[in-house]
């Protein structure tokens, strides 16, 4: 942190009992050399990985779906989420945590990924950095059914789909996760799959 615009004052932790919200007051220098003292929330929940397993071959792709309960807070009836394989690096860093996580959650052990690209997923609210990921993956590549960790409260179905009804289900609404969009999208664009 080397910005000479900001100054941070202090830092109070509200709630550390998932993750950790921090309240966070700084002086920012505006372009007009004026100086505010703002406050702003910070959500640190570690950073993140997310994978699109697809199969040229068969012209499909594998996702997840699983309950969000911030989701069903805000107005999605069941609750339940589609979305492409994903989780947090924890101590490792983004490669090893997508392939750990891709055995977990679906079952296929992949070995060659190719990450491409890195964003902000709620800039606004939270410190996360999403590392986005793709890779080809095969029948023998599955090793279990998949499904996440019981002592992690996992509960996820394994979906594989055809590509085309992924990019449909964009615009139907079934699909409304913004990194499984994003990365949808990415395969569309980079021929990666055909619609």
């Amino acid at each position: 942190m080397n910005n000479e615009n900001i100054k941070i004052l202090s830092t109070e932790i509200l709630s550390d009992n998932w993750y950790t919200l921090n309240k966070i007051t700084f002086e920012y220098k505006k372009k007009d050399g004026t100086v505010e003292t703002q406050n702003r929330e910070a959500y640190d929940r570690g950073n993140g990985a997310t994978i699109l397993l697809y199969n040229k071959n068969n012209q499909t792709v594998i996702l997840t779906r699983q309950f969000r309960l911030p989701t069903y807070l805000n107005g999605n009836a069941s609750g339940m989420l589609i979305e492409t394989c994903a989780g947090l690096l924890d101590l490792d860093n983004p490669e090893t945590a997508i392939k750990r996580e891709t055995e977990e959650e679906t079952g296929y052990k992949i070995k060659d990924v190719k990450k491409v690209f890195e964003a902000y997923m709620s800039p606004g609210s939270v410190t996360e950095i999403l590392y986005f990921f793709v890779a080809e993956y095969s029948k023998e590549m599955k090793v279990s059914e998949g499904g996440g960790h019981h002592e992690e409260q996992e509960n996820i179905e394994v979906l594989e789909i055809t590509f085309s009804d992924a990019i449909a289900m964009i615009a139907t609404g079934e699909i409304k996760d913004g990194k499984t969009i994003m990365l949808l999208q990415y395969a569309q664009l980079n021929y990666l799959l055909k619609v």
